[in-house]
């Protein structure tokens, strides 16, 4: 028997069909006939919809939260047909959308793991001691590995990173969150590097180079963005050493390497 949706928050019509569409997650049909996207969620939902109205309110396409419970969210119900030229287009606008400092005013998740954003001046600060630090002693991290860690955030990272705008970023943005080459689902935002953010969607692939073409026209990436790169994949690659276990090791190794740290 397929598991039933939870109960839906007051003022959502009464689900008449529903379909698993991962863990902890389902598609419901609604007895008014919309449809919509149940999701529980390990942290406060309103983490997640703060996230997602912020990428609206910049431009980004994204379903609309129709009620938020304490780890329950339901959102709009939304498919394709792709458009991810538009989606590149669109993400280089969101990345406009700039603050005076990196950060955001409240904490928020990358998965089920808490994502602090204190408001921080400096972006290589911010990244080393907000991003990289908590995670570089964490279970997983051969020894060896959080040696030239630490001695590449105390010594080079924050001449490699320099001084950048802050940028709005979606903050997990990987294929499998993105629905129908369309949408964007599942952010963990703050205001960081926009490069932060390439850098990650190049991680796993799955991004066609129509997207990356149309993001580079509306907004040409800053010289030296290459070197920078590997720097800052370390985070999400340490987050999946911690997650899902030493199988990531060796692509944490390969960027230690290619940054000579």
């Amino acid at each position: 028997m397929t598991p039933a949706p939870p109960i839906l928050p007051e003022g959502i019509p009464r689900a008449i069909a529903w379909r698993v569409l991962g863990q902890s997650l389902w598609q419901v049909d609604l007895a008014d006939g919309s449809a919509a996207v149940v999701k529980r969620t390990p942290y406060r939902a309103e983490m997640e919809a703060d996230g997602l109205e912020a990428l609206r309110d910049a431009g980004a396409p994204v379903p609309s939260v129709m009620a938020v419970a304490q780890h329950l969210l339901v959102l709009e119900h939304v498919s394709g047909p792709p458009d991810w030229a538009g989606l590149g287009a669109t993400l280089a606008t969101v990345h406009r959308r700039s603050a005076d400092r990196f950060g955001w005013g409240r904490a928020n998740a990358l998965g089920p793991l808490p994502q602090p954003n204190p408001w921080t001046d400096d972006w290589a600060e911010f990244y080393a001691e907000q991003r990289l630090r908590p995670h570089v002693d964490a279970p997983g991290v051969p020894p060896e590995a959080r040696r030239r860690l630490h001695a590449g955030i105390d010594g080079p990272l924050a001449e490699l990173l320099g001084t950048p705008p802050p940028s709005l970023i979606h903050g997990d943005l990987w294929s499998g969150n993105v629905v129908g080459g369309r949408w964007l689902i599942d952010p963990a935002v703050c205001y960081a590097d926009r490069e932060h953010e390439l850098a990650f969607m190049e991680v796993f692939g799955g991004f066609p180079p129509a997207m990356f073409d149309a993001y580079e026209r509306a907004w040409p990436l800053s010289e030296g963005w290459r070197r920078r790169r590997p720097a800052l994949q370390l985070y999400h690659l340490l987050v999946h050493v911690r997650l899902f276990g030493p199988g990531y090791v060796p692509a944490v190794i390969s960027r230690l390497d290619s940054l000579g740290w």
